[in-house]
């Protein structure tokens, strides 16, 4: 996020529906909710699946893993990965939930929402919060305020959506909140997610690799993704 980002423009928390997405079919007939994270694999021409890091939570084990079983059986998604199983045992979470496990997945590009509100100026902020059969994004837009409405009808009109906006804020009012969260990365964190920010890891095409970064850095690609990830998690996902 560049400096221009950080001190104007405006937040928005949109609430969505979109065609052809499993995690919406899946949480409009199953308890519990996703956490949509990253894509680790930008879709380029040719390239039919993408990969992205989510997370599934719920009260239990058992709806937790309902919910797993169903995205795995959908037909529009490929490989799942699951990464770990978490417990909340100190009442402090951070995901929705006593119950959730982290996992890569396969789907296609051509369902997603994201590369629309890119087109029309709207920047993914936050991780993406899918429950009862509806996606709640927050989002940044650069342009003028008076802009929305029309960016966010040319997003519906353009992939099939359904888009309420939430929530309005300038950005000047998150900087703080931004701050705060940047302090609590380690040094290493911190110069791995700068890096992969000022060298366009997070623009939409990707603008650099993964295995760039880490030459950059001089580290493996493993280690560069697992700062990246504990980056992110702080950043991003609700405390």
């Amino acid at each position: 996020m560049s400096e221009r980002m950080a001190g104007q423009g405006t937040r928005l928390t949109l609430d969505l529906w979109h065609p052809n997405c499993w995690a919406i079919e899946a949480t409009s007939d199953y308890s519990g909710g996703i956490l949509a994270h990253a894509i680790y694999d930008a879709p380029t021409a040719g390239i039919e699946r993408t990969n992205g890091l989510f997370t599934a939570y719920g009260d239990s084990i058992e709806e937790v893993q309902e919910l797993l079983d169903v995205i795995a059986d959908s037909a529009l998604t490929g490989d799942v990965l699951e990464l770990q199983e978490r417990f909340d045992t100190r009442g402090r979470q951070a995901t929705p939930g006593s119950v959730a496990r982290e996992f890569f997945l396969e789907y296609d590009p051509g369902d997603m929402i994201n590369p629309h509100l890119l087109q029309q100026g709207f920047v993914h902020s936050a991780p993406t919060r899918i429950e009862d059969g509806r996606e709640e994004w927050q989002v940044w837009f650069p342009g003028e305020r008076g802009e929305i409405r029309e960016r966010i009808q040319a997003v519906m009109d353009n992939s099939g959506a359904d888009i309420h906006v939430e929530s309005i804020t300038s950005a000047e009012s998150a900087e703080p909140e931004r701050e705060r969260r940047l302090d609590t990365l380690t040094e290493s964190q911190r110069q791995a997610f700068e890096l992969a920010r000022e060298e366009g890891y997070y623009r939409w095409p990707r603008e650099v690799s993964t295995r760039e970064l880490a030459s950059m850095l001089d580290i493996s690609k493993t280690t560069l993704l697992e700062h990246l990830r504990k980056a992110e998690s702080k950043l991003l996902d609700p405390q």
